[in-house]
């Protein structure tokens, strides 16, 4: 049986351990590996040939992944997790008390168990790819590193340097590990073996080509200072609870934990790693974490049937400058941003341009880098050199009559084989597409706002879009960096649909007189990255407006939205965007909720502060009745598919584990039994749909809709 684990050499006295999994594009480190580590470690301790040892990975990208997420989805008792954490750190120690120096050479993506498995050596040496990614990404997984990661960061970096990467679950590029000392040495990657070879004899020969490793005049003091190391401690404690609202239980323990090592020692740290990583592997929001890590990890992957050479996108404002960066940054291919007038045209290169600039100023390229991508972009007035391209991304204004004429036109102009794909947010795409000559080409590849940002592509398919089609856009969206959630054409598709509802019963509670304050609070309380109000001014009220409109006109009484919104719009406050809505804006920044709102609307807010589970419950529960209809209908494929949408393209909490995840951990009964209550109290739109129902007697959304087993493009 082939093993991961084996040694190679030693040459000269360096040998080298390298770690391969086989039957697999990564290493993770699970039981079987632990076995494997302890028996290597055996070998390493008797031997006396060996003066150095290098740790390599047989994978050319991969250095390790991590752990093993099958086992922490899998594991329930305590106990079992922190006798297991105690043995890899056992052997992490015995690692590090090897009696000769161990490098780590990292040359692919180095996360988690890995990162600690590195630090538990004397050097860390890193291949100069600026793709490359060191962390440890635990706490994204409601977790914290437990096999000495919190223990010997903050020893190596320093502890403001360590707190920002655990808290966070930061990964650094190598510039950046070498900087803050994560990293001994950066080397070229086509020649990095045989650099490591030479640091190695090197530091054998008691002559390692480092300096020491040190933080600074501040970083002494935090470290050596009980006083100084409180006030980091407490700045700490203040950022994780304004950043999470205390939904998150794993960044304040590794903070305990952090702490605990640093006043207690090596040991008394170790221990309380392994404490706290036991408690939070099985938490509910650890396990709805790991869940949401499964739905992306889950989610369509496609396959382009022809290469994309070249690509056009129709209107150059914030959405179609964004889309054409991104097709410029991630696809390298030629890109033809057209729109009808300079001005706009010369803004959407301004912002394409800014945007490569930020990512020289983060380093995640380099200004040549940057100038020869941005050289990929050029602006045109009419639609010269569309004749050549395989794809056009329509970002044009949001009516349908407009798109359906620039349709056409394209039709004329465009291969016969290329796409056509809308970004519209909730306009049919059969209508869109409906006198182009090809409407089997015709898709909908809807980006959220600002595009640099926002994860998810929606990709709508029509009643005639080809399967090949979805394919490439699907391969596409995910060559972009986007995660990518298959829908059917309809009303608003998915995620608008699902969150017009909600939307529409926060401006009703406005009219029963909660205060915007309240409202957005109590939902930033529940976990929502912002609060329902602040979401409709960052939308733009005239967008809101629209959607409403399209979504009332399909579904009839059951979208009630007060009429008090279009008054709004009229008034000229469109949000965000124009510095005037529900709050009040200067200098482009959001202050306080704006009192002449309640004035134009004729209401009156209270001064109590709202029941926060019945507000909870009245946004939320309009949406799964609306999930339930979507599933039922077809919309989407499965409850996997719907939440990804709603954690990528809503904020929805990932620690809740998505919109149907939530409610089937809150017991499908009971959440029924709230809204049967709803309806009673407040009305009938609150009332289970039968599709709801059907869920109920399946026993929850999942059970109801489990994956679809076809994971190509969703559908």
């Amino acid at each position: 049986m082939p093993t991961a684990l084996r040694i190679e050499g030693p040459d000269d006295g360096l040998a080298v351990l390298v770690f391969d999994a086989p039957d697999s594009k990564v290493n993770v480190i699970g039981a079987e590996l632990v076995g494997e580590l302890a028996a290597a470690i055996d070998e390493l301790e008797r031997r006396t040939d060996i003066a150095g040892l290098v740790l390599a990975s047989g994978k050319p990208r991969n250095f390790i992944a991590g752990a093993d997420l099958d086992a922490i989805e899998r594991v329930t008792d305590p106990a079992e997790v922190q006798a297991a954490v105690t043995l890899v750190q056992g052997l992490y120690e015995r690692w590090e008390s090897l009696p000769y120096p161990t490098f780590a050479a990292i040359e692919g993506a180095c996360l988690g168990g890995g990162t600690e498995w590195a630090l538990a050596s004397r050097y860390i040496l890193v291949a100069d790819r600026p793709e490359l990614r060191i962390g440890l990404p635990e706490i994204r997984l409601g977790i914290l590193p437990g096999w000495g990661g919190c223990t010997r960061l903050p020893r190596r970096i320093g502890l403001a340097a360590a707190l920002d990467l655990v808290l966070a679950g930061k990964s650094v590029n190598p510039y950046k590990a070498f900087k803050i000392g994560l990293a001994d040495a950066l080397m070229p990657p086509a020649s990095f073996r045989h650099h490591v070879r030479d640091f190695a004899r090197q530091a054998m020969a008691g002559k390692p080509p480092v300096k020491g490793r040190a933080t600074g005049a501040r970083g002494v003091l935090l470290e050596k200072n009980p006083l100084g190391r409180k006030i980091v401690f407490d700045q700490a404690g203040k950022q994780v609870l304004a950043s999470t609202g205390g939904n998150y239980p794993a960044p304040l323990r590794a903070l305990e934990v952090v702490r605990a090592g640093l006043a207690g020692g090596r040991a008394a740290g170790l221990a309380a790693e392994a404490r706290g990583l036991s408690e939070l592997a099985v938490s509910r929001e650890s396990k709805s974490l790991v869940h949401v890590y499964r739905l992306a990890e889950g989610a369509a992957k496609g396959k382009a049937s022809r290469p994309l050479r070249r690509a056009a996108v129709l209107g150059a404002g914030v959405m179609g400058g964004g889309i054409a960066q991104l097709l410029a940054a991630k696809a390298s291919v030629p890109v033809r941003l057209k729109d009808l007038a300079p001005e706009p045209l010369a803004q959407g290169m301004a912002h394409a341009n800014e945007l490569f600039r930020q990512q020289v100023r983060r380093r995640w390229i380099t200004a040549p880098q940057a100038r020869q991508k941005m050289n990929l972009l050029r602006p045109t007035l009419d639609y010269g050199g569309f004749a050549a391209v395989d794809l056009v991304v329509e970002a044009i204004v949001e009516r349908l009559d407009v798109k359906q004429q620039v349709f056409a036109e394209l039709s004329g102009i465009v291969p016969a084989t290329a796409i056509l794909a809308s970004n519209t947010s909730s306009l049919s795409i059969a209508a869109i597409g409906k006198d182009a000559k090809h409407p089997e080409r015709v898709v909908g590849m809807h980006f959220f706002n600002p595009v640099d940002k926002m994860p998810l592509v929606e990709v709508v398919v029509g009643p005639l879009t080809a399967e090949d089609v979805v394919e490439s856009i699907v391969a596409l969206c995910r060559a972009l960096g986007k995660t990518p959630v298959v829908v059917k054409d309809g009303p608003g598709f998915l995620v608008n649909r699902l969150l017009m509802f909600s939307m529409a019963e926060a401006l009703t509670l406005l009219e029963e007189g909660v205060s915007i304050a309240a409202l957005d609070a109590t939902m930033k309380r529940w976990g929502m990255p912002m609060g329902p109000v602040t979401l409709t001014d960052e939308v733009g009220l005239d967008v809101a407006s629209h959607v409403a409109d399209i979504l009332g006109a399909a579904f009839g009484d059951r979208l009630q939205v007060p009429r008090w919104l279009g008054r709004m719009v009229e008034d000229g406050r469109l949000g965000a965007k124009v510095g005037r809505g529900f709050y009040r804006y200067a200098g482009g920044q959001r202050l306080d909720p704006d009192p002449a709102v309640y004035a134009l609307l004729g209401l009156s807010p209270g001064d109590e502060t709202p029941d926060p589970l019945e507000v909870s419950y009245r946004l939320v529960t309009p949406m799964l009745n609306e999930a339930a209809r979507c599933l039922a209908e077809g919309v989407v494929a499965d409850a996997a598919d719907l939440d990804l949408a709603m954690i990528m393209g809503t904020g929805f909490p990932p620690f809740r584990g998505g919109l149907c995840r939530w409610a089937d951990d809150e017991g499908i009964g009971s959440v029924r039994a709230r809204m049967e209550d709803l309806a009673d109290r407040v009305g009938p739109r609150f009332a289970p749909a039968q599709a709801f129902v059907d869920v109920v007697a399946a026993g929850g959304f999942y059970a109801r809709h489990p994956r679809a087993k076809a994971r190509g493009t969703g559908a």
